[in-house]
Parts: structure tokens; C-alpha cells; sequence
């Protein structure tokens, strides 16, 4: 039998002396330098980011923080919760990439230590730090945590409020009552920021539990009376204002985005059953090879076994239901999955907190050699990307750009994945777990410089220069498209021509009577007027624009993928 390691020993045997105080300052300290590393480092990008950064740039414009705006027009799609941390955020802060991407970088933050919390309440300290450091190291995380989306503020929403019920199911007294309050608190809070899903979703993987799990006797008193009223103190004066306010939101907000996305194909966004079946493979490296050992051992002895298994058995109906939800859904993104990712870390934290207690550092070989092999994979596929060979396409200006921290990245992985495989053949089980999260946190390094040119292109600067350049009375237009960054960095409203996109024109009249949005027709009238017209478009779209020999331009500014052109000099 293989002897227990030492350093695993010492590390078991500092499993209650720990201080809370002390952790949760080294876990805050460690990864607000992870998830703040090079925030606002780079432009915000066209696509939800942009969306995202505009709404609340709007809301301080306008002053109304009940109708979200989308340059000028009503914006029905989600609640505003996020677009007040960022309009708050951009008020105290200026607007900036750092600014706005800090709201995601704090829930996800919150969300580490929330899971720490959780993990050690109900498996001791050790299971509670691997926990924090398994769900802050993992890919999709990370990633998510620096896109200025509802999603990372979503998930860690929910996962308070599933964190709040489990704890608060074994708990007596005023802990019982703080923790039950929570939930309805967590749960008010999750409605604000992504919808009816904040609390149906929870509520469903709680009710999911107890039914087949036969818990109800552990339910009570769950303090309904006050907690409603706490939800509805919360949740309610927003959706009352807004239906009071828009007399097309009720149809837009709760049936077309609850209802009609969610079993038609409305959103067009498709996806198969097996969608979301990578995503977590990919999304949950550095860690999915433990994933499955985890599941294994912490649901010993079966449907047999249940009620001494009751709590593995939720954080597995948590990640189960939600996983069926949206792949059941007409309307797929990659992270819509995120809310299983704190379900996860708690599983894999407790598990490799036994192990590590327990000395068994060859429990955790299989992990580390899929580790190793999706170092290797992933350090291919960096050389690949910016090799001469050019087997994908890219831009030579990107490639050129992506070449050095590629290469470094590529070299971290194959490092790092030697590295892991030896620790967990000779170092031990602690060995193991330090090289995995320390290869990631090198690799997210590198990532952040990679990320201006991996993100989707900016017309960042073409938006400055019309800042800098329209005097009062000109127009801008967007042609064919509309850029959402362009006008958070313009700082101002644009006509668009020939094009819809997520603008929701149909809920606002007076948008659609304002002559700002045209068709080609209208826009070539008003190019030909005597008023000054900036106009951004793709370069794509411009081939047939510019080959009209009737059509006069000047050309004011480029980026790699975006131009700018006046009628005027």
C-alpha cells in the first residue's frame, strides 16, 4: 500500500484550525488579482458586451432607470439589475472597459467565495478551499467572468440561493432563519437580473429533491409568510413600474422572452441534445477528469444509499435539472450552462478533500493524465493557429499579433501538464492539485494579453474620431449593421440603415416614427443632402456601396474589419 504523503497529512490535519476571516481574505486577494489581471486592457467587443456596456450608458443619459434603452430604443429582452451595476459602476468609475467588466469580475468573485462558504459548512475547510479554487480555475468561469453578460451574475445568484436552502435545511435556530431569508433575498435578486428563470430554476431543483428524495420532513419552517413579502419587496417594483411605463412589455418580456424562446426556435439560436455535453468538457478544465470519480464515490451504494448521500444527491439534481432545462430548450448559448459550474465544484472539492486526507494520491492519476492530455491538445492547437501553415483562417495582422502569448501559452500547458502528471506519481495528492491550478492560472495569463485579438473586432477607434470630429447637426449612421460599442464609446445615438438586429423597434413607436431608422432608399437621400453624414460599416458590406459609381464618399478611418466614410470631408 503507497504511504500517505506528508504534505497531504499536514494539510488534513489543518482542517479545523483554519479562520474563516483569514481564508476568505486570501481567497478574495487571490482571485481579484485572477479575475482583475488586464480587465479593461482591451476594447469592448461588438456583440453582448457591447449591448451590455450601451444599456446602462443610456440609463445615466436618460436618467431612467426603469425603461432599458438600445441606442434610444425600449429594450425588453431582460431586467435591469445589471445594467445598474454597470450604470452605477460607470457613474462612480467614468465609463470604461474596466468599469463595466468589474460587475462580472465581482459576482464571479462572489461566487468563489459563496462556494467556499458552502463547500465548508458542509465538508469541513479543506473541501470548501479546493472547491473555491476547482470553480474560480475553471475555463468557461474564468472566461465568462470578463464578458459583460448576465449569465456569470445569473449563476452565482442561484447558486446563493441553492447554497442558502441546502445549508438552511440542516440548520436550527436564527442560522435557519438568516439562511432562509437569504434564499428569498438570492432568489429576488436572480428575477432581477435574468427573469422568471432566477427563481422558477431553483425552486424546481429544490422541490426536484425533496420530492424524490423524500426530504419534505426537513423543509419546515421554510418561513413563507415573510420571505414572499421579502421576494416580492425586491422583485416586484421594477416589473410593476416598467408594465405601468410600456404598454408592449408585458407581452415582450414575460411571453416572448419566458415562453416563446424557450419552446419555439424564435431566438434562432439551435443547438442538438448532445450541445451542452462539451461545453462541459471544455468548461470544466482544468478539472472534468475528476469530474466523473466524484460523482461515483460521493453517490456510493445508489438509489440504496440516499438518504446517506441526501446532500451529494442535490448538488447533483442541481446540475442534472439544470442541464435537461436548457437542453431542452429551442434557444441555446454556451453560458446558459454556467449555473451547474458551483454544483460541480462543491462535488469535486469534497471529493478531493477525502482524497487528500487521506493521503491517496493515486485516486487522482487518471485526472491528472486527462489533464496532461488536454494540455497537450490545447498546446497543439495554440502552434496550429498562428503557425506559417496557415490551416485556419485568419487575419496575417491577427496571427502576427496572437504568435508570442500563443507560443507562451502552448508552453505553459506542455510544462504544466509534465508537471502534474509527476507530482501526482511522486509529489503526492496536494502536489497534484497546486500544479493543475497554478498551469491554469499561468495559462489565464496568457489568455488576457491574447484577448484584444481574440475578441470579436471593435470600432473603438473609428468612435472616438467621429467623438472627436462631429460637430452638433451631423449624423452618424450604421449601415447595414449596428455596432453596440460604437455608440458606448461615441457616447452617443446612431441612425442605422437597412438593418434590425436585436433593436426592438416593434415595442417602441415613437422609435419607429423618429426617421433614424431607414431603408437604402432614405439613406441615399440623406446622403446626398446638404447635412454632414458619418456613416460605419463592415467591410464586407461596402462592395457594392462603393462600386456604385454615383456614390461619392470620403474615406475617414479604417479598422481591421470596420470603415468610416463621410459625404463631406
Amino acid at each position: 500500500m503507497e504511504s500517505a504523503n506528508p504534505s497531504s497529512a499536514a494539510f488534513s490535519a489543518s482542517e479545523g484550525s483554519g479562520s474563516w476571516r483569514r481564508d476568505l481574505l486570501w481567497l478574495a486577494l487571490a482571485f481579484a488579482l485572477l479575475f482583475g489581471f488586464r480587465l479593461g486592457s482591451y476594447p469592448i467587443s461588438g456583440g453582448d458586451d457591447g449591448r451590455n456596456a450601451e444599456i446602462p450608458r443610456e440609463m445615466l443619459a436618460t436618467g431612467d432607470w426603469v425603461t432599458p434603452r438600445l441606442d434610444g430604443v425600449n429594450y425588453f429582452e431582460k431586467p435591469p439589475l445589471v445594467y445598474w451595476a454597470g450604470a452605477t459602476m460607470q457613474k462612480f468609475f467614468g465609463p470604461s472597459e474596466w468599469s463595466l467588466r468589474s460587475v462580472p469580475a465581482l459576482f464571479a468573485l462572489a461566487g468563489v467565495l459563496l462556494t467556499y462558504a458552502a463547500a465548508r459548512r458542509l465538508h469541513g475547510r479543506t473541501a470548501g478551499l479546493l472547491a473555491a479554487i476547482v470553480l474560480g480555475t475553471s475555463l468557461l468561469y474564468f472566461a465568462i467572468g470578463h464578458i459583460m453578460i448576465l449569465d456569470m451574475p445569473v449563476s452565482v445568484l442561484m447558486a446563493a440561493t441553492l447554497f442558502c436552502f441546502i445549508l438552511g435545511v440542516e440548520a436550527t435556530g436564527r442560522t435557519r432563519c438568516w439562511l432562509f431569508h437569504g434564499l428569498y433575498i438570492a432568489a429576488a435578486l436572480a428575477t432581477l437580473t435574468k427573469g422568471l428563470i432566477g427563481v422558477l430554476i431553483p425552486g424546481a431543483v429544490m422541490f426536484l429533491w425533496l420530492l424524490i428524495f423524500n426530504q419534505w420532513k426537513r423543509l419546515l419552517p421554510l418561513y413563507l409568510p415573510t420571505g414572499v413579502l421579502l421576494f416580492l419587496a425586491i422583485a416586484a417594483p421594477w416589473h410593476i413600474l416598467a408594465a405601468q411605463r410600456n404598454e408592449t412589455w408585458v407581452h415582450r418580456y414575460f411571453v416572448y422572452e419566458h415562453f416563446e424562446r424557450f419552446f419555439t426556435p424564435a431566438a434562432a439560436r439551435p443547438g442538438g441534445w448532445y450541445y451542452y455535453i462539451g461545453v462541459v468538457i471544455a468548461g470544466m478544465i482544468p478539472w472534468i477528469g475528476f469530474l466523473w470519480p466524484a460523482l461515483r464515490d460521493g453517490l456510493r451504494g445508489g438509489w440504496a444509499a440516499r438518504d446517506r448521500n441526501a446532500r451529494a444527491w442535490f448538488f447533483v439534481t442541481w446540475a442534472a435539472f439544470i442541464f435537461l432545462f436548457f437542453t431542452k430548450s429551442q434557444s441555446k448559448l454556451i453560458p446558459y450552462i454556467l449555473p451547474i459550474w458551483p454544483a460541480f465544484a462543491v462535488l469535486i472539492g469534497a471529493w478531493l478533500a477525502e482524497k487528500l486526507r487521506a493521503g491517496d494520491a493515486a485516486a487522482l492519476r487518471g485526472g491528472a493524465r486527462v489533464f496532461t492530455f488536454v494540455c497537450g491538445l490545447l498546446a497543439v492547437a495554440l502552434v496550429i493557429v498562428v503557425s506559417p501553415l496557415k490551416l485556419v483562417r485568419m487575419d496575417p495582422a491577427q496571427a502576427a499579433a496572437l504568435k508570442l502569448p500563443a507560443i507562451a501559452m502552448a508552453v505553459v500547458l506542455l510544462v504544466g501538464g509534465v508537471i502534474v502528471l509527476w507530482s501526482a506519481k511522486v509529489r503526492g495528492a496536494r502536489a497534484t492539485v497546486m500544479a493543475m491550478a497554478a498551469t491554469m492560472v499561468l495559462f489565464f495569463g496568457g489568455l488576457q494579453f491574447a484577448a484584444p485579438d481574440i475578441n470579436k473586432p471593435s470600432t473603438k477607434e473609428l468612435a472616438l474620431y467621429v467623438k472627436t470630429h462631429a460637430r452638433p447637426g451631423d449624423r452618424v449612421l450604421h449601415y447595414h449593421e449596428f455596432f453596440h460599442d460604437f455608440t458606448f464609446y461615441a457616447e452617443r445615438l446612431v441612425d442605422v440603415v437597412a438593418f434590425k438586429g436585436e433593436l426592438e423597434l416593434e415595442e417602441d413607436a415613437a422609435a419607429r416614427a423618429s426617421g433614424r431608422f431607414m431603408d437604402e432608399p432614405a439613406f441615399r437621400q440623406l446622403w446626398d443632402g446638404s447635412g454632414r453624414v458619418f456613416a460605419v460599416a463592415r467591410k464586407k458590406d461596402l462592395t457594392q456601396l462603393f462600386g456604385d459609381p454615383s456614390f461619392h464618399y470620403h474615406l475617414l478611418a479604417e479598422s481591421r474589419d470596420h470603415t468610416l466614410f463621410s459625404n463631406q470631408p
